[in-house]
């Protein structure tokens, strides 16, 4: 096999495994969702549906860069990935975990917060933010512009800051958890936790809503810490108004719909 073949062979795989992982983990959290908060997605389907497409175009995006490089460690070493893991002490575990989602929620929020500005915003980030409300399905909702500003993190981090392979797993994990869980319209976690000293510095869905209802506030991904030290930190939001608007959202289009059928 050429080189070529074998870069698109492991470009095409990449692009495989995000669309699966993104289809099952958000196909899992929907479903969760239909289970414990019947009709919060009731009249939603031509918005999933549409959140549907973009990540599965989104996927490709992130696979192209990822394949790329797993066929550049596996063949050349190009990476600072590694298997034996004694190469490194054992705190260096979790601390490279660390490392590698601040380093992520730093891009993020800075790209991000350049997103709001208005010409990107309208180029690129109202994709993401036609989603109203977001779903479990909107986690990789983006323009392609987007989909490329985060495709790029974690391929190029592993050329500068060493890693294990399962510890980037639990990475690559934590980020697609984290995405799903956002969007999907309730809070997953405790109120204890999310309330608590721990939720002043952590993400979740609860914070990240404030940033679907007022669009200027709450940039991060995993942390509070950017979002706090740039004084853009506006707390918890409303699930409650989001799900009324999303019944009221509902309930119009199927107005709509019983008049068509008459007509």
């Amino acid at each position: 096999m050429t080189a070529l073949a074998a870069i698109l062979l492991s470009a095409a795989a990449m692009t495989a495994i995000v669309g699966v992982r993104y289809l099952l983990t958000s196909g899992a959290f929907a479903l969760a969702t239909r289970a414990t908060r019947p009709g919060l997605y009731v009249g939603l389907d031509k918005q999933i549906a549409r959140e549907i497409r973009w990540s599965l175009a989104s996927a490709a995006i992130y696979g192209v860069p990822a394949g790329i490089v797993a066929w550049g460690w596996r063949q050349h070493g190009w990476t600072q990935i590694y298997e034996d893991v004694g190469a490194y002490p054992l705190w260096y575990l979790p601390v490279s975990v660390f490392l590698y989602l601040f380093a992520h929620d730093t891009w993020f929020y800075w790209t991000h917060r350049w997103m709001h500005r208005p010409k990107p915003f309208k180029a690129a980030h109202a994709v993401h933010h036609a989603s109203r409300p977001p779903t479990a399905w909107a986690a990789m909702a983006f323009h392609p512009i987007e989909a490329l500003t985060g495709a790029v993190v974690i391929p190029l981090l592993v050329f500068a800051i060493p890693i294990h392979v399962a510890a980037l797993g639990l990475v690559l994990a934590i980020m697609t958890l984290m995405g799903v869980t956002n969007h999907m319209g309730w809070e997953v976690f405790p109120k204890f936790m999310v309330e608590g000293p721990l939720g002043r510095w952590l993400i979740t869905a609860s914070h990240h809503q404030r940033h679907h209802e007022r669009y200027g506030c709450n940039y991060g991904l995993y942390f509070r810490f950017w979002d706090r030290v740039c004084g853009t930190d506006d707390g918890l939001g409303n699930f409650d108004a989001a799900a009324r608007r999303a019944r009221a959202a509902g309930a119009a289009g199927r107005r709509l719909a019983g008049r068509d059928a008459q007509g």
